[in-house]
């Protein structure tokens, strides 16, 4: 089953909270073993480096010690003193008896020397040499001069040196006994069952020695900071190292008390790593066994807590609805729903007001709302029915659409309701409404029953109309007044009132205000046709020559004679139905395409709707009268065009005989006056220029390419007087034919 949000908000806290401190625990038990683990193992470390410190020391301290003791006997002194020779075995022999000793006392594998520096002998492992002075110098030079110890060691190649300057309590030494530890005897001793890396360290922190499990795991920075960390204590300790390759070592140190040596070994993470492999194991086993149990805990709890949520889910859920994620936001959204439902139908209601208020209005002038619901609705749109009360539709239509496009009207037409609605209190009006896609109409309200003073201020109220549409929108409107009447249930009455008052408008020009009362007689005066047939001949032969300006000398004086004649509303439609259809007859004879397209199918609707003359106008010129003329232009261009052609064609290839506009004429069937004009009006010239031009080019070529003399170029060009052609050539060469083939046949 599908769990929601609230399952998991249950679960997933408990279940995290669960887990993190299984994890912190468990961490805190590995990391508290380990560090025991580590000091556990770190412990025995000590103990080792400080036992190796302790053999190493007491090997030393014996050396030492023998060779201190053997210095103070008479025996050192006579000997020191005597210059050994190979004929001296008894004295060479005690010496040598006497290192044979020390060496038993001390480590094995140590070389022993006695240097005399009296006698500038030396006695090494059981062979005396003699010492030249540029040998005892220099080991006067290095083991005395420059030490202010009897005692100290260097490092060679091969181990350990340690050197004693002898007598050990004196000044002035005698003699030095050398003890040269080799790496294999320092290794014997140092060695362990685990063969742990030992180093060994000098006083200034130089290498010793290293173990060859040691070598090159500690740099020389490394070995400097454990000779500071030691200091001068001789209590052993631990130092945590920064290792290049990011690795934490830890090194063990113990620093001798007696020669200043620190001995260091390092902390085998392996041996850590396989002391807490069962306690690792153990720990991630319980780790998750009880993360498991936390599992059941937590999802046994979310589904306890939840169980009660869901079914007040499925309570409030309507059937085949999918549950929703977040059941507490659910519910919480569906009680705050019910509780605003009131809050927000009321809400509704009143921002759907100035809707309905409209509605009523529209309803009201169609003649839909019965008496009985009257003043119902007036009472609930805040309106009152006073006892004295009257109204007057007023309706607005435009004159004219400005700089803007036929396709704003919808919105210029609520701007201008949105005018009216500002600039007539609320008090003197109910709520502006479009009536259609032409019209704003308006009812206003009068307190008073005093037709005089109610028509003044109707009459204040279309002129501030008028004048902010003007400056603010940048278009005229005319203003249709109905007559007064008391009920509203007339309102439908009076709308057609104030329509038929706009109808006059064309009489009246834009911007008009026209009251019903005023053009009432005109409206019932006889019907008088008059149509200006004569313009209109004028005008429809203008259109079949497509002559533009003709069009517009015979159109608007036409359109004049036909609004003026017009006064009743009637006259005016008969009179634009014929016209009209004599257009489309027309465009039906000279064979042209404008009124009979899709666009035009509606244009008698469109015409009779509109009683703007400027728009009835702009219609007829635009978009017919216009339109006819370019096509009738097109069309008598490309004819014009190809007769011109025609015709220069004819002359190309017949120049050399007899051509008139007579006989072209009777070949193409069109009379010549007729085809003259066309020719000039396409090429700029008469027929006979046209042609004279073409035989006195075809004359020159003749005179250049050819042998025939000049009489017989004029025969073969029609002109039977040799002086009449020569006449001509010279007329539009500047020059006889003669001297023009001289002049050619020099070049």
């Amino acid at each position: 089953m599908r769990k929601g949000r609230m399952f998991y908000k249950i679960f997933i806290p408990i279940l995290v909270l669960g887990v993190g401190l299984v994890i912190s625990f468990g961490s805190y038990i590995y990391f508290t073993t380990n560090r025991s683990v580590v000091d556990r193992v770190a412990v025995g470390k000590q103990s080792l480096i400080t036992q190796v410190k302790n053999t190493l020391e007491q090997k030393i301290e014996t050396i030492e010690y023998a060779f201190n003791t053997y210095s103070t006997t008479s025996s050192f002194s006579d000997v020191i003193k005597n210059p050994i020779t190979v004929s001296d075995f008894q004295a060479y022999r005690n010496v040598n008896t006497q290192l044979n000793y020390i060496a038993s006392l001390g480590v094995d594998g140590v070389a022993y020397s006695l240097i005399s520096l009296e006698q500038n002998w030396q006695i090494a492992n059981g062979r005396l040499s003699h010492l030249t002075e540029e040998e005892r110098d220099l080991l006067h030079d290095h083991y005395i001069d420059d030490q202010k110890r009897s005692l100290f060691w260097i490092k060679t190649e091969d181990g350990i040196r340690m050197v004693n300057t002898l007598p050990v309590f004196s000044q002035r030494k005698q003699a030095i006994a050398l003890s040269d530890i080799s790496l294999k005897a320092l290794q014997r001793i140092l060695q362990t069952e685990d063969n742990i890396p030992v180093i060994l360290l000098n006083r200034q922190g130089e290498l010793l020695y290293e173990s060859a499990s040691a070598q090159g795991l500690l740099t020389a920075g490394q070995l400097q900071d454990i000779t500071g960390a030691a200091g001068g204590s001789g209590e052993p300790g631990i130092l945590s190292l920064d290792d290049p390759g990011s690795k934490n070592v830890k090194a063990i140190y113990a620093k001798s008390s007696y020669n200043n040596w620190t001995y260091v070994t390092l902390l085998d993470q392996t041996e850590i790593a396989d002391a807490l492999k069962t306690t690792r194991f153990g720990l991630i086993m319980m780790i998750v066994l009880i993360t498991l149990l936390i599992v059941v805990v937590a999802y046994g709890i979310a589904q306890h807590f939840t169980k009660r949520i869901q079914k007040i889910q499925r309570k409030l859920s309507a059937d085949g609805q999918p549950a929703p994620k977040d059941e507490i936001d659910w519910i919480i959204t569906s009680i705050d729903h019910i509780l605003s439902e009131k809050q927000s139908l009321e809400g509704l209601l009143e921002s759907e007001l100035p809707q309905l208020e409209t509605q009523f209005i529209l309803n009201l002038f169609r003649g839909r709302i019965p008496a009985e619901e009257l003043e119902h609705n007036m009472t609930r749109f805040g309106y009152s029915l006073a006892a004295h009360a009257c109204y007057a539709t007023m309706l607005i239509q435009l004159d004219n659409y400005g700089d803007r496009q036929a396709s704003d009207k919808d919105l210029l037409l609520v701007a201008v309701n949105k005018l009216a609605e500002e600039l007539i209190p609320a008090s003197r009006r109910m709520i502006p409404v479009l009536l259609n896609d032409r019209t704003q109409a308006t009812i206003l309200i009068f307190d008073g029953d005093v037709e005089q003073d109610n028509r003044k201020q109707v009459l204040e109220d279309a002129k501030r109309i008028i004048k902010t549409v003007r400056e603010l929108l940048n278009l005229s409107v005319s203003v249709g007044i109905s007559s007064f009447y008391t009920d509203l249930s007339g309102s439908k009455e009076a709308c057609e009132m104030s329509k038929e008052a706009l109808h006059h408008r064309l009489h009246l020009g834009k911007e008009s205000i026209l009251f019903y009362e005023d053009i009432s007689q005109v409206i019932s005066g006889p019907v008088l046709l008059h149509y200006p047939s004569e313009l209109e001949s004028q005008l429809f032969d203008a259109i079949r020559l497509g002559d533009e300006e003709q069009v517009s000398r015979s159109l608007y004086p036409l359109l004049g004679e036909m609004m003026k004649h017009g006064k009743n509303p009637l006259n005016f439609e008969v009179t634009l139905i014929r016209f009209v259809n004599n257009l489309i007859q027309l465009e039906q004879l000279i064979g042209v395409e404008v009124l009979l397209t899709q666009d035009n199918y509606a244009l008698y609707h469109r015409l009779l709707d509109i009683r703007n003359p400027e728009e009835i106008e702009r219609i007829l010129v635009k978009e017919v009268i216009q339109p006819m003329v370019a096509s009738m232009k097109e069309k008598t261009t490309r004819q014009f065009r190809g007769l011109a052609d025609q015709i220069a064609n004819i002359v190309r290839t017949e120049y050399d005989q007899e051509l008139s506009l007579e006989m072209i004429g009777e070949r193409l069937h069109y009379s010549p006056n007729y085809l003259s004009s066309i020719f000039k009006k396409e090429f700029g010239m008469t027929f006979s220029e046209y042609v004279m031009g073409y035989r006195l080019e075809m004359a020159k070529k003749w005179l250049v390419e050819s042998d025939m003399t000049i009489k017989e170029i004029g025969e073969r060009l029609q002109y039977h007087n040799p002086q009449n052609f020569i006449r001509s050539f010279r007329k539009k060469e500047h020059v006889t034919p003669g001297a023009y083939r001289a002049m050619k046949q020099e070049r």
